[in-house]
């Protein structure tokens, strides 16, 4: 395969361990996904009605401290716990939707070179997307432990749309990738 500007960032992972590492990082995805929807049940309030995803999103001071005040300590604490269980989620994110916008990427890109080179800029934006995640973890935290300093809330919205476009970008080109080449397999099955 031909070299693009923007190196594979899984050039260290041998072929024949690639398909075991998606498979190890989905499952450790699905793991850490199910764990935060545990976590998550408490943080639901009035003030928060999708829980952390609401927390991540408050954007101003006073929303998040609405959002602080309407959950109890044992909520707080179910926080705390999300929080720190996402400081792995998102390096484990990062690599299974990394690796498959990769591997879809080197598929594609023999016969749709852009569409293919569109793989490896995403798969390198989800370590941006897990680094922005890991600073708007860090703001939240500090909310969480009493700083009412405004720029928190500002710099964890900023930083979790930024991550959730990444992320979602990310998921659309592995369903479209997906959609393409089963429909190229499809076609040429049928010739």
């Amino acid at each position: 395969m031909r070299d693009f500007p923007f190196p594979d960032p899984f050039r260290w992972l041998c072929d024949g361990y690639r398909k075991g590492a998606l498979a190890v990082f989905f499952t450790l995805c699905l793991a850490l996904l199910l764990a935060m929807q545990v976590l998550d049940g408490p943080l639901k309030t009035e003030a928060a009605p999708r829980g952390i995803i609401s927390y991540e999103m408050a954007q101003t001071l006073n929303i998040a401290q609405r959002i602080l005040a309407s959950w109890s300590e044992e909520a707080k604490i179910h926080a705390a716990f999300s929080l720190g269980i996402d400081y792995l989620f998102m390096l484990v994110y990062a690599f299974f939707i990394g690796l498959a916008c990769v591997q879809l990427g080197r598929s594609l890109s023999g016969r749709w070179q852009t569409i293919g080179m569109i793989g490896f800029v995403l798969a390198w934006g989800q370590f941006f997307a897990a680094l922005c995640d890991a600073v708007e973890n860090l703001a939240l935290f500090r909310l969480l432990v009493g700083s009412t300093q405004e720029m928190w809330p500002s710099m964890a919205w900023c930083c979790a749309v930024i991550k959730f476009t990444l992320v979602g970008m990310g998921w659309l080109y592995i369903c479209c990738g997906g959609l393409i080449l089963f429909t190229a397999k499809l076609s040429s099955i049928n010739r």
